[in-house]
C-alpha cells in the first residue's frame, strides 16, 4: 500500500496488486512472438516498431525470442509518437521526445507497432500518424503486453499478452528490471 499527497494537500491511499510477475511477462511475450511468426509470410520484411519507453523494451524482447526460435531477427525500430498525440492538453504530463530510429525503409514491409499498455487507443492512433511520415508499409499490426480496455477509438490489438479488465480510474504500472531497477512486473494501482 502506498500513500501520496493529493491536490489539496491531504493524504490519499493507493493500493497495488501484482497481475504479472517476471515469469508471466516472459511467457506472454514468448506466446506473442510465436503468434507474430505464425502471421508473417516473410520474417525478412518484418519491422517491430516499439513506442518509447516500455514498448521499445517489449519489442526488443519479442525480437530476441523470434531470433531464438527462427534464427532470424526482425528489424527493430523506435517510433516516437510524442508530436502526433491528440491528447497532449489532457494528459497532465509532457512526453519527452525520443528520436525515431528506423533501420530500413518501411515501404512494402510488415510493421508491428509494439506498446506495453493498450488503453484508449490514442497512442496507437499517434503511432499510425507517425508511421505515415516514414513510408507505406504493406501491413500494420499492433502488439501490446497488456490490454486494459476503455477504448475511445475503434482500434484493436492483433497480439495481446494479457487482457486485464480495469476500472477507468485505475492505473497500470509496467516495470522492467533493466529500465527501472526492480523486478519485471505489471501492477494495477487503485487510488
Amino acid at each position: 500500500m502506498c500513500s501520496s499527497e493529493g491536490a489539496k494537500g491531504k493524504m490519499t491511499q493507493e493500493t497495488e496488486r501484482t497481475e504479472m510477475d517476471a515469469d508471466a511477462i516472459q511467457k506472454a511475450i514468448r506466446r506473442m512472438a510465436h503468434e507474430v511468426v505464425e502471421q508473417q509470410s516473410d520474417l525478412e520484411a518484418l519491422v517491430l516498431a516499439g513506442i518509447p519507453t516500455r514498448g521499445v523494451e517489449v519489442a526488443r524482447r519479442l525480437a530476441d525470442h523470434i531470433e531464438h526460435v527462427e534464427g532470424r531477427r526482425p528489424y527493430l525500430a523506435t517510433l516516437d509518437i510524442s508530436m502526433h498525440r491528440d491528447d497532449l492538453a489532457t494528459r497532465g504530463r509532457v512526453t519527452t521526445p525520443v528520436p525515431t530510429k528506423l533501420p530500413v525503409d518501411l515501404d512494402g514491409r510488415s510493421v508491428v507497432i509494439v506498446d506495453d499498455v493498450f488503453f484508449t487507443g490514442r497512442s496507437c492512433r499517434a503511432a499510425l500518424d507517425a508511421l505515415a511520415s516514414f513510408g507505406r508499409p504493406s501491413c500494420i499490426q499492433l502488439a501490446v503486453l497488456v490490454d486494459r480496455g476503455h477504448r475511445e477509438l475503434p482500434i484493436r490489438a492483433d497480439y495481446v499478452g494479457k487482457n486485464l479488465p480495469t476500472a477507468r480510474g485505475e492505473k497500470i504500472r509496467v516495470r522492467f528490471e533493466n529500465l527501472d531497477g526492480i523486478p519485471d512486473s505489471v501492477r494495477v494501482v487503485t487510488p
